[in-house]
């Protein structure tokens, strides 16, 4: 793929590519409810080229994704069950602010009197006379059994209002959190639609721009291949290509998809970016959002508890401050990111599933994080350990992908798929990599006997 080109395309036989579709089209599988577990949105793909050789099924040739800057838009693209937005419009006001925004708006007000409430009451202990002191801390020895209750119904609270809150997670049956209602969280889903709008309103792609054709028929694909879950079918698909050289894509709840043209730089082939596509998909079929914003939501109430307590045992502001980052951090660190990573994990295990029954390549999944994580190594970007993140690292998304694939072969063969002839796209990436060791070996950069190991001056051969 050339970053630099203007124009993206499909090249090939338009008409076994729409006997490919079509037999996926066909597919109406009910996938089973297993447990599971974003394109990295910090990711900068700005130099390097990827090239990966998809498997193709015996006596067909699958069109592959190219960019090219004399690319002329396919002629033919189907009608799917999406909406083509090429106008922008300003939502209706609202009644009243919604239930998930008016926490957001109320939470530092949450903060700010839990502080003054643990401050309040160590002021107040301060105060005391010696005397009065050890007759509360007396009283408090004498009643130890019912402050213990109270703490325990307390606690009986929270427990009891989050199983009464649990909900089935659909397709993978995994139970989740939710506080919020859907219908508010909708609301807000379009609050931010018209934020993004506003922000990328000169870098929209027209229609009849290739690149957008590409991804609406790749996103048409998937939601027809996939229609016959409730969740993909009740959404309205709507297609946003945005002029950003940033290795993005994603899917608000209400179902408007947000594609960047560096991701359709970074991708291979048609089977990387379905799949990414289809990655994005899950995130808004599950209702990760929701959920998300539900365990946040139920995790600050539930520290505000331990901000006051912090206030009011700490004998100095200072201190109560120095209390009060810890105690974020651990929840940051403890709660938030490991459930996003499992997030990411679960929206892996559908999207894939989704493209599966589209008649994907799967096996190309996996490669697109081994070529992202090639990317980051010649880029020289520094490797975060994974704790610290909110996405799964490249290397281990490629390995669990790969546990994932076997699965997924199998829901496309019962899907009455082509079957996948050619080598593995897998090995011809791995194959590369050898073939770019070796030769990287003699290489020897001019005017200098020693190169920088952190960007080595690799070109990746094409396949």
């Amino acid at each position: 793929l050339s970053g630099n080109a203007r124009n993206c395309f499909l090249t090939g036989n338009p008409d076994p590519h729409k006997n490919l579709f079509g037999k996926g089209l066909r597919c109406l599988l009910d996938v089973r409810h297993t447990s599971g577990q974003e394109v990295n949105r910090n990711v900068h793909h700005s130099s390097g080229r990827f090239f990966s050789q998809s498997s193709q099924p015996l006596g067909e040739k699958i069109p592959s994704l190219l960019i090219s800057s004399v690319g002329q838009p396919p002629s033919h693209v189907p009608a799917w069950n999406i909406q083509i937005n090429g106008s922008f419009h300003t939502s209706p006001s609202l009644q009243a602010a919604p239930v998930p925004l008016f926490w957001i708006i109320v939470k530092p007000a949450q903060k700010l009197f839990a502080i003054i409430l643990g401050r309040s009451i160590r002021n107040w202990w301060k105060a005391l006379p010696p005397n009065k002191r050890e007759l509360f801390k007396e009283r408090a020895r004498k009643n130890k059994w019912k402050i213990l209750l109270g703490v325990s119904s307390l606690g009986v609270v929270f427990v009891m209002f989050y199983f009464t809150h649990l909900e089935e997670t659909p397709i993978t049956g995994r139970a989740r959190l939710l506080v919020f209602g859907k219908e508010h969280f909708r609301e807000l889903s379009q609050m931010e639609y018209d934020m993004w709008m506003e922000q990328f309103k000169n870098q929209m792609l027209p229609e009849t721009d290739a690149r957008y054709q590409v991804v609406e028929r790749v996103i048409g694909h998937l939601s027809e291949s996939n229609k016959d879950v409730p969740q993909v079918s009740a959404l309205k698909w709507v297609i946003h290509v945005v002029d950003e050289p940033g290795v993005n894509a994603f899917v608000l709840p209400n179902g408007q998809v947000f594609v960047f043209t560096g991701l359709l730089d970074a991708v291979s082939d048609i089977h990387q970016l379905s799949f990414i596509l289809g990655h994005e998909i899950a995130h808004a079929v599950l209702e990760h959002a929701v959920k998300k914003a539900s365990l946040v939501h139920f995790l600050d109430f539930l520290s505000l508890i331990f901000l006051t307590m912090i206030w009011a045992i700490c004998p100095r502001d200072s201190l109560a401050v120095v209390g009060q980052w810890i105690q974020s951090k651990l929840q940051e660190f403890m709660f938030d990111r490991p459930y996003s990573r499992t997030l990411e994990a679960e929206a892996d295990k559908v999207g894939l599933q989704f493209a599966a029954k589209a008649c994907v390549d799967v096996r190309a999944s996996s490669v697109f994080w081994q070529q992202m994580e090639l990317a980051e190594t010649i880029q020289g970007q520094p490797k975060l350990p994974e704790w610290l993140s909110t996405h799964p690292s490249h290397e281990n998304r490629a390995e669990h992908l790969d546990r994932l694939i076997p699965e997924a072969l199998k829901i496309r063969e019962s899907c009455n798929c082509p079957s996948l002839s050619g080598p593995d796209p897998r090995l011809i990436f791995r194959l590369n990599m050898q073939h770019l060791l070796e030769s990287s070996k003699g290489q020897k950069p001019p005017n200098s006997t020693k190169q920088d190991p952190s960007k080595p001056k690799l070109d990746f051969p094409h396949t």
